[in-house]
């Protein structure tokens, strides 16, 4: 098994695209890739204040509300409520997307892939839960709160740390808490 131990604590804050927001990233591909370039991106974002969300042509995001009392996502026109912890919500990132919060601040888990070049599924996960990469993709396993043991390599992770695994056959994952699992999968045009 191939694994990337990813600690919250080792993550930079650094201003959003738009200057609107703190955001730590996880993982990204290729790895260290800028806003511009990257083919995948996942992030923990912090919001503190209401207004509009970075645009990002041709990237397909989903978002997750991790902490605090949620928001309202009026995307191109269509109002959407974020309130409910651990559900994704899947959007265009160049739709025109605003933010308003419901009563306060906010943590917010963020996968963005490049449409046509990548895919993402976002799982939330609890217990334990068996797993295998699929052949030519990467699984990002990220702790939303509490703990998980990666059974087969003893390896723990605490809240916000993160496991990028390239290759695994029949592991599981021991989750005390909530976590996501992100499948990603490049296309062939982009190989």
């Amino acid at each position: 098994m191939a694994v990337r131990v990813l600690r919250a604590d080792e993550r930079p804050a650094v201003p959003w695209k738009n200057g609107g927001g703190l955001t730590r990233e996880i993982a990204s591909a290729p790895s260290q890739a800028g806003v511009s370039d990257f083919v995948w991106r996942v992030s923990l974002a912090d919001v503190a204040e209401p207004g509009p969300f970075s645009r990002f042509e041709g990237v397909d995001r989903v978002i997750t509300l991790v902490d605090g009392p949620g928001m309202v996502l009026t995307v191109d026109g269509t109002s959407h409520t974020v309130a409910e912890r651990y559900v994704p919500f899947p959007f265009s990132g160049e739709a025109t997307t605003d933010c308003q919060l419901l009563g306060g601040p906010l943590v917010d888990f963020n996968v963005m892939v490049r449409r046509g070049r990548a895919t993402a599924q976002v799982e939330i996960v609890r217990g334990t839960v068996a797993f295998s990469v699929p052949a030519g993709a990467t699984l990002l396993a990220v702790v939303l709160d509490g703990s998980a043991v990666l059974e087969g390599y003893g390896l723990v992770l605490d809240r916000f740390d993160g496991a990028l695994i390239t290759d695994a056959r029949d592991e599981a994952l021991k989750v005390t808490g909530v976590a996501a699992l992100v499948t990603l999968i490049s296309t062939a045009e982009n190989e």
